[in-house]
């Protein structure tokens, strides 16, 4: 089960599946990540979510992390109208988001 085409996630699984040369049968394709969830715990298939929610995500749908593809990667932007952050929550990542790219 995949993200629907065209979104950024899916491009990077589908130039990994090609570089692997992995063929995956695709049962499903939704833009919503809580339905691929609910399709993975009643058995439908396997799914991709982020390394760092995928414990999370395999305790509370009962399912079984296969692996962890460290090449694909899925990228998040904070836009803000302001012209200084200020929130405690976006402050925090950015400082750590530079802490992780700048040293």
């Amino acid at each position: 089960m995949l993200p629907t085409p065209g979104c950024a996630l899916r491009r990077s699984l589908d130039d990994w599946f090609e570089r692997s040369g992995i063929r995956p049968e695709i049962v499903a394709e939704a833009q919503d990540s809580a339905l691929l969830k609910a399709f993975a715990a009643d058995g439908m298939g396997a799914m991709f979510v982020p390394t760092v929610i995928a414990g999370i995500v395999s305790q509370r749908y009962g399912l079984v992390e296969v692996a962890e593809v460290e090449t694909v990667r899925e990228r998040f932007n904070a836009i803000s109208s302001e012209r200084r952050l200020i929130h405690p929550a976006v402050v925090a990542i950015r400082t750590a988001a530079r802490h992780a790219l700048f040293t």
